[in-house]
């Protein structure tokens, strides 16, 4: 990313997982969010795309959004489908002209330990290489457990990632995540230059004196410092997500758009 191009937004579709359980509801949906002012998706919590064989339904998702003029700039995939079928899932996403997929989560296969991240560190290389000779990122997305403390040490799982992961090992940074584990996502981008394409935009804020998920500038989290981070870090796309949405999650969408247009994102 060149240094004085704006950071792009995108709309992470898990999202608007109620509305995108058919092909008609994914046009709609995509409908509405291009006219809210995003032409970008990262695909996921999509269940028509979650399929044994997805060539079929990818050829009809990357149709819908062709007709829309929009496009698939990254993907969530479960990890057994990219470790046992490799080259359908290259194929998957050369269909969609989509250049980055990430693991939304990896602790249902591997254990919430160092050795568990190692584990899979090491099974993530190969899977990676075969990725990346098809011209596609291959990343993971944290939550908050990977910010734990690891007996005797300082070290998080996340620093293994960051630290032994290996530069092809992309990171999916959800700000709010790290921000609930006790993490400033600024430090976090500071460490991963060139390797947080695509970072998760999330905000927090409180309710009932617990933390909410919320649109992004709504919420607590500290913006203008970790845009300007992610930019250094070379970061090309903010995608939206709110897991939870206190009213209409379109209109939460709008508010979030609208926000980090006004810090200067497209």
């Amino acid at each position: 990313m060149e240094a004085d191009q704006p950071v792009k937004i995108a709309a992470q579709l898990y999202t608007f997982r109620d509305h995108v359980g058919t092909p008609e509801e994914f046009r709609q949906t995509l409908s509405k969010i291009k006219e809210i002012g995003c032409d970008a998706v990262q695909i996921s919590a999509v269940p028509w795309l979650s399929v044994d064989d997805p060539i079929a339904p990818a050829n009809d998702a990357k149709a819908i959004l062709d007709d829309l003029g929009m496009r698939c700039i990254a993907t969530h995939r479960d990890w057994k489908s990219v470790r046992d079928t490799t080259e359908q899932e290259i194929k998957f996403h050369k269909i969609l002209d989509c250049s980055y997929t990430a693991l939304g989560w990896i602790a249902s296969d591997f254990e919430k330990s160092a050795e568990g991240t190692r584990q899979f560190v090491k099974e993530s290389k190969p899977v990676i290489a075969a990725f990346k000779e098809a011209g596609i990122q291959f990343g993971i997305h944290n939550h908050a457990y990977e910010f734990a403390r690891q007996p005797g040490t300082r070290k998080t799982l996340y620093d293994i990632f960051i630290d032994e992961g290996g530069d092809d090992l992309m990171l999916e940074l959800d700000t709010a995540w790290a921000w609930h584990g006790g993490v400033d996502p600024v430090k976090l981008l500071n460490r991963s230059h060139g390797r947080v394409p695509v970072i998760h935009v999330k905000d927090l804020e409180v309710a009932d004196q617990l933390p909410i998920v919320a649109p992004v500038g709504e919420g607590n989290l500290d913006w203008p410092p970790i845009l300007a981070a992610a930019k250094t870090a070379g970061t090309e796309w903010l995608a939206i997500e709110q897991d939870e949405c206190r009213r209409d999650v379109f209109d939460c969408f709008r508010s979030s758009v609208q926000y980090l247009q006004s810090l200067g994102a497209e």
